[in-house]
């Protein structure tokens, strides 16, 4: 009987505790004591209560704007935004701030954080990397105001993830040449893959879709353009081998080079004849 009893009442307990809590947070909302409602706020941002907080930190923006608590109230803002997900708007902040506070203590931290919103928003490699660019540009510039920061390393971090991403749009956005057939257009598109990120970790996958463009485009060529083309596939095996002689796709490059070499061969034994 006794557990009947508390199985009932706690859940009376919470809900009382609870009804309690939001009507004293409605009556702060009412309330026209901002220091108050700065003290409170500043709680719920501790407590991790990021929806309470940025509504009161959002009036008292306002409130205290030209005061000496105004840098604090704007910094609170900037990361309430970032904790309750609008990462874009919370970008545009805590760039606000450190533009406002140059001075300030958290005028470091805020611009990086304002790099950082912008890499958290960079989609992934098959989307538009308008604001991968911006990430990039934001983040080198930190480096560029605190060239001595504890961050450095986690900010090159960032910027070579963010280079990565691009480097594997433009990957797969020249394979898809390749994989649509149009062989000629893969090979030009491989190569500047190359000539734009010569230390690419795609390296060796272009180079070997390179080569495999290539025979794929001579043998789908006209007679008159196959022996050029062919001669162009072995090329590109010596560009794939000199630079990775073991290679993972070895065995399909050699495969590749004597199918190509056979037609030259070939080829040349009907002139001579």
């Amino acid at each position: 009987m006794k557990l009947l009893k508390i199985k009932y009442i706690i859940p009376t307990i919470a809900f009382i505790f609870i009804f309690s809590s939001c009507s004293e947070y409605q009556k702060l909302l009412k309330s026209t004591d901002y220091n108050l409602k700065y003290q409170k706020a500043v709680e719920y941002y501790k407590n991790k209560d990021f929806d309470r907080a940025i509504t009161l930190f959002q009036e008292l923006t306002t409130v205290f704007k030209g005061t000496e608590k105004a840098e604090e109230v704007e910094y609170y803002y900037a990361y309430c935004t970032y904790y309750t997900g609008d990462v874009l708007l919370a970008a545009y902040y805590f760039d606000k701030f450190y533009k406002t506070y140059p001075l300030s203590k958290h005028a470091e931290e805020c611009e990086f954080m304002a790099a950082y919103c912008l890499y958290d928003y960079s989609p992934s490699p098959s989307l538009d990397q308008t604001y991968t660019y911006k990430a990039i540009d934001h983040l080198k510039l930190f480096l560029t105001h605190y060239p001595q920061t504890e961050l450095k390393d986690s900010v090159n971090h960032l910027i070579n993830h963010l280079n990565y991403k691009i480097q594997t749009k433009a990957y797969n956005n020249a394979y898809l040449y390749l994989k649509l057939g149009h062989y000629k257009a893969a090979i030009v598109a491989l190569n500047n893959v190359l000539q734009d990120y010569p230390n690419t970790p795609y390296r060796e996958k272009v180079l070997y879709n390179i080569l495999k463009s290539g025979i794929l485009l001579a043998k789908n060529s006209v007679e008159g353009k196959k022996y050029k083309r062919y001669n162009d596939t072995v090329e590109y095996y010596y560009n794939l081998v000199d630079q990775f002689p073991d290679s993972k796709y070895i065995k399909d490059a050699k495969r590749i080079y004597k199918e190509a070499m056979n037609y030259i061969e070939n080829s040349d034994k009907q002139k001579k004849s």
